[in-house]
């Protein structure tokens, strides 16, 4: 059932609210809905509403298909839509879950009620994180694609992703590049029916159909985690750092993509790879298709991902600590660098001579193609919050009681979101 305006309730609803109320201020589980009242629907569809008083009026919806796929929009007393165009696709990283970005999508919709829809990926969740960067890229794009045919008023796209969620975020929006037709819906082909020559010019740079916006990243090792400081639970020291390596075959193909010792896209690892313009996806010029790119990097504390790999920069590039400082609004947001003036000529890493490439000469390649598109970079530091040992999942505010300083981050992220 849909929980409409309190002006109109009756006392059994009131009995269920206060049932709702249990989730502390409408926060859902997003992978299992159990907690609210479903309503099943002709298509197979499940639905639960839960009223939020700090928007004063409507509802969350949150459905999920058969696919259990998760979509949480706004919809008003008498639960009607509001048909908002712009779809926020939402990631999480390694061993995480939809779940993971509840507090963040509830902040997302109470500011923006009418104007998006927030879907919370749940194609890539625990031990299915583990299968490699292409595997769940694949299935991420099939998930877009499945939420595109479910809301036909969508017009805009946009990522907001952490950790390991921006690397599969990455992959999924180069095979979602002017609609490429490799990508596959429940085991077959996707072919779509507007997909015609004279439609060309119409979908030329978009993403699945649609005018990309924001790609926003947290804490995400977008040059793997392999080399000096990144991962900073080494401590910088070679020893440790070589342990490292050698233990990241626990996680799987993924693993050995973060550390870049894979060969599975030929001679070079899958992340150098994804550095650049390939024949058959076109990671580069799928990113350069998005208005706004933003990577939030933890300046220190974060145990996993290291501020050179999350701000996609050189170490000797890295702001000095002395001096940075946050200011009231945004207490934990120390440094902000706004994108370069972008060079029309996106950069070509050489694959050619990859094989005798030294680790160094791959994170060069890396960085210079990444950085060709383009991106505003913010520097978070949580030396003065009671949470920052726990700064990886702090940054994404997982946990809404144990990692809330990291709220002025995501308020960080609505405030500079472009619509």
């Amino acid at each position: 059932m849909e929980l409409e305006n309190p002006a109109s309730r009756t006392s059994s609803e009131e009995g269920n609210r206060g049932e709702l109320e249990n989730e502390k201020g409408g926060e859902l589980d997003l992978n299992d809905t159990r907690n609210g009242k479903k309503k099943k629907k002709k298509n197979g569809n499940r639905s639960v509403s839960f009223y939020l008083p700090k928007i004063g009026f409507g509802c969350f919806r949150v459905q999920r298909d058969e696919e259990g796929n998760i979509d949480m929009e706004v919809v008003n007393g008498s639960g009607e839509r509001r048909k908002p165009s712009h779809l926020l696709i939402m990631v999480n990283g390694l061993v995480g879950s939809a779940k993971d970005w509840k507090y963040a999508a509830q902040e997302f919709l109470k500011t923006y009620p009418e104007d998006i829809i927030v879907h919370c990926s749940k194609r890539n969740y625990s031990t299915l994180t583990l299968d490699g960067v292409d595997v769940m890229g694949g299935r991420l794009a099939e998930e877009i694609l499945l939420v595109i045919k479910r809301h036909p008023n969508l017009r805009k796209i946009s990522f907001l992703c952490h950790s390991l969620g921006g690397l599969i975020a990455r992959y999924a929006i180069a095979k979602l590049y002017e609609l490429k037709e490799d990508v596959q819906v429940n085991g077959e082909y996707n072919k779509h029916e507007f997909r015609d020559e004279s439609y060309e010019d119409e979908f030329r740079g978009k993403i699945a159909g649609l005018e990309p916006i924001n790609f926003i990243t947290c804490a995400t090792p977008h040059l793997g985690s392999r080399g000096h400081k990144q991962v900073p639970m080494c401590c910088g020291f070679y020893v440790l750092e070589k342990v490292a390596v050698c233990t990241s075959y626990f996680f799987g193909r993924t693993g050995r993509h973060l550390f870049l010792i894979d060969k599975d896209s030929g001679n070079c690892p899958l992340l150098f790879h994804m550095a650049g313009d390939r024949e058959d996806l076109k990671f580069l010029s799928a990113l350069q298709s998005f208005r706004h790119r933003v990577t939030y990097a933890n300046v220190r504390y974060d145990n996993v991902v290291g501020w050179s790999t999350s701000s996609i920069r050189h170490r000797s590039e890295l702001p000095k600590l002395k001096g940075l400082s946050g200011d009231s609004k945004y207490p934990y947001i120390v440094n902000v660098e706004m994108a370069k003036i972008q060079n029309p000529q996106l950069y070509v890493p050489s694959e050619a001579e990859v094989n005798r490439f030294k680790k160094s000469d791959l994170e060069e390649e890396m960085i210079k193609g990444l950085s060709s598109v383009g991106w505003d970079r913010v520097d978070v530091d949580f030396h003065r919050s009671k949470q920052r040992n726990d700064a990886h999942l702090t940054i994404q505010v997982n946990r809404y009681r144990v990692n809330s300083d990291g709220a002025c981050v995501i308020q960080h992220m609505i405030d500079n979101f472009l619509l």
